[in-house]
């Protein structure tokens, strides 16, 4: 009898082997082989010393695919990255002021290809700079050739003057001083309106201050302070709770320290009183291009709404075909000069985010999929959203200058080696 039993078990068992579900490996997901090389490679960047901490949030298909954490938040205070490490984003910030501006393009407040002094005076009478006068000493200026459209400041072609140091221009920017912590919203775009623009608009790719530009324009179409308006529209929806401008006391002991990397390759670790000045007082100035603090938890939900093409848990943000539009490449292949962005890879630039246009050329590019859209910050954390694969990606550390052999490293170790398309 209890081989006719058995007889009967085994058939069972191989059915119910058979019918049960096996979860299939992603790019991540599933896929020992690509979590341990992560590992690796953020271990790897501790114990040679390019970064002090680095932690490292991947979801695909909606789900954790992968996290860890390893060095140190404040290598000198012994403290550990950790998940809850409050990480400052600097230009991060950028894709919440993109999402912000582009609810009010939702309802119907704006399009991109308006004039930007149709709601903004201020911008009204700009002029380019063409060099100083060898006799008098004066800047010579031309007429604008057109206005600078709201899809200029989008995109990083409005030509706004961003270098203190160029001659001429420079001397003005630095006496004007729009970016001054102390300015509202208002009072730096009067500051800036004031200062002759670089270039043509749309004639140059030229990072820069546009999107604090988006961040009063949002403050003037909704006729609430930007800080309010990102909050309301952007961050309470998304339960970003812990991305914020300025972090109460009792939250600072989960600031990551800065670094610096010095010419010998050592990190020194710049003072908080310093690093963090900005997030532990206040100031007038709300910036849309720099400033925020988050998680990467917190960042993640951001990212999780771009891939979900607008909507995260019952929060509906933006459209889907306004992220389609966000993610879309808007620089025409006639506008040559790109300051820095070709650095990024094969890339072009939709709103508020680089867009990969082609696969990497080699394999000393970034790692990428044709379609993904991303961005960084200057203390080199990293985002990207990879809709083909339904995966999005946080790295944070806090280290400076820029350094874009991290953000090489950690794609390679997310996509695997670079196979050139030829012999895929």
């Amino acid at each position: 009898m209890k081989a006719i039993k058995y007889l009967f078990a085994i058939p069972l068992l191989y059915f119910l082997a058979c019918s049960t579900p096996k979860e299939e490996s992603g790019v991540v997901a599933n896929n020992e082989t690509a979590r341990a090389r992560l590992d690796s490679t953020l271990n790897s960047m501790i114990e040679t010393g390019m970064v002090a901490g680095a932690s490292a949030l991947i979801f695909e298909k909606g789900k954790e695919a992968y996290f860890n954490a390893y060095g140190y938040a404040d290598r000198e205070g012994k403290v550990p990255m950790d998940r809850n490490t409050i990480a400052i984003i600097y230009s991060m910030t950028k894709p919440v002021t993109g999402a912000a501006l582009m609810t009010l393009y939702d309802k119907g407040a704006f399009q991109l290809d308006e004039p930007l002094s149709k709601y903004a005076p201020e911008f009204a009478d700009m002029k380019v700079f063409a060099g100083i006068d060898s006799v008098s000493g004066e800047m010579i200026l031309e007429p604008l050739d057109r206005p600078i459209t709201i899809r200029d400041i989008t995109r990083h072609t409005a030509g706004f003057a961003n270098n203190p140091n160029m001659p001429g221009l420079g001397d003005v920017l630095r006496a004007v001083d729009p970016a001054n912590r102390e300015n509202t919203l208002v009072q730096m775009a009067e500051k800036m309106g004031a200062i002759p623009l670089m270039f043509q608009p749309g004639t140059q790719w030229a990072y820069g201050p546009s999107v604090d530009v988006q961040a009063f324009l949002v403050e003037r179409l909704s006729g609430m302070p930007y800080g309010e308006y990102v909050k309301k529209n952007v961050l309470d929806p998304l339960k970003m709770t812990e991305t914020r401008y300025f972090v109460p006391e009792g939250d600072r002991s989960r600031m990551s320290a800065i670094y610096r990397r010095n010419e010998d390759g050592t990190l020194t670790q710049l003072p908080d009183s310093s690093a963090h000045s900005f997030n532990i007082n206040h100031w007038a100035l709300t910036p849309g291009g720099f400033g925020l603090t988050s998680t990467v938890d917190d960042y993640m939900r951001l990212a999780q709404m771009y891939v979900n093409e607008g909507t995260l848990d019952g929060a509906a943000i933006l459209k889907p075909e306004t992220v389609k539009l966000m993610a879309t490449n808007h620089l025409d292949e006639n506008i040559k000069e790109r300051m820095w962005l070709p650095s990024k890879g094969q890339v072009g630039f939709g709103i508020d985010f680089a867009v990969r246009l082609r696969p990497p050329a080699s394999a000393d590019e970034n790692h990428g999929i044709v379609g993904e859209f991303f961005w960084d910050g200057a203390a080199s954390t990293l985002f990207w959203v990879d809709p083909a694969n339904d995966l999005t990606a946080v790295l944070f550390v806090q280290i400076m200058p820029f350094a874009g052999q991290v953000h090489k490293k950690f794609r390679d170790a997310v996509y695997g080696p670079y196979v050139p398309e030829n012999v895929k």
